[in-house]
């Protein structure tokens, strides 16, 4: 019997499978985004747009389903990810080496457990500062900061227990984003 040889980073760049990303040295297929999912992929990279836009200090690189390598074995395709201009100053090309500043995942039914476990643990192994969670279903976000070598649940916002429709969420602290845009309503 063969043993199973594990991917890297370099299958996957060979690849010709389109929505395909690196997870535990193994190839596998983004699923198809819900309508929900999508909705709120947008609205929050939309409401986080004027960031991409600021020189030097404060300004951010925001992408959307963008490939970060993290080990060799390891290349997550992320919803949204964002790197502090000051850490990378030039703009990001192909699959990221950098690991990012924040990372948001936009959980669907049914991969719940890749984003709250396999991701989670991802991110937090490689010290990404901060990592949000929304759940568009239950129009939700759960804000986790990295603390020592940890996450911790920072903040969580619910628009269905009617809490505030506008904040300021880290690590966008300096500005008010609108959440009743982002989490769809």
């Amino acid at each position: 019997m063969e043993a199973h040889k594990r991917k890297t980073i370099d299958d996957l760049r060979e690849s010709p499978e389109e929505r395909v990303e690196l997870i535990d040295g193994e190839l596998v297929r983004r699923p198809m985004a819900r309508a929900d999912h999508g909705m709120a992929q947008v609205a929050t990279a939309t409401e986080l747009g004027e960031l991409p836009r600021r020189a030097g200090p404060g300004g951010w690189w925001i992408i959307t389903e963008v490939g970060v390598a993290y080990e060799r074995y390891q290349c997550p395709s992320h919803d949204l990810a964002g790197w502090r201009k000051d850490r990378m100053p030039a703009r990001p090309r192909g699959v990221v080496e950098l690991t990012p500043d924040w990372v948001c995942e936009i959980v669907s039914p049914g991969h719940e457990r890749k984003d709250t476990l396999t991701r989670f643990l991802l991110l937090q192994r490689h010290r990404v500062p901060y990592y949000w969670l929304i759940w568009p279903e239950d129009r939700t976000l759960i804000v986790h900061q990295l603390d020592g070598d940890h996450y911790r649940v920072a903040m969580t916002f619910s628009l269905a227990a009617n809490e505030g429709r506008r904040a300021h969420i880290p690590p966008f602290d300096d500005s008010e984003l609108d959440l009743a845009y982002m989490l769809g309503e």
